[in-house]
């Protein structure tokens, strides 16, 4: 079972940046869409950005213009740049993938583990 392993989360001060990374831990045939969701105390898990295997992006209303998402199909890793950081945006960041397995598997939406982005004022 591949696993997706994020990292770069931390402590930030808000109008800082900070970059998620979400790799693959094992070998796959492909991945479609992949995103970050976040989740903070009391809310329900909500999207932030997605991009599909071609590149074409979709974001939250509240993160565009700030955050960039992007993706290196050749490592299978997905890029969350966030600029000019809020203390709103505090929350745990997920990656999430598609993944491919073989050609005739299907598709399997897999999740990370999370990483906490904290923005203090």
């Amino acid at each position: 079972q591949v696993q997706l392993v994020e990292s770069g989360g931390g402590l930030v001060q808000a109008g800082g940046s900070l970059r998620l990374s979400c790799a693959t831990s094992g070998s796959i045939f492909s991945i479609n869409t992949m995103g970050w969701y976040r989740q903070s105390p009391g809310k329900q898990r909500e999207l932030v950005a997605t991009i599909t295997f071609g590149g074409i992006t979709n974001y939250a209303y509240s993160v565009k213009g700030r955050f960039t998402i992007s993706r290196d199909n050749a490592k299978n890793t997905v890029y969350l740049q966030m600029n000019s950081l809020k203390p709103e945006d505090t929350a745990v960041y997920y990656c999430n993938a598609d993944l491919v397995y073989s050609v005739d598997s299907g598709t399997y939406s897999t999740w990370g583990q999370g990483t906490q982005v904290t923005v203090s004022s």
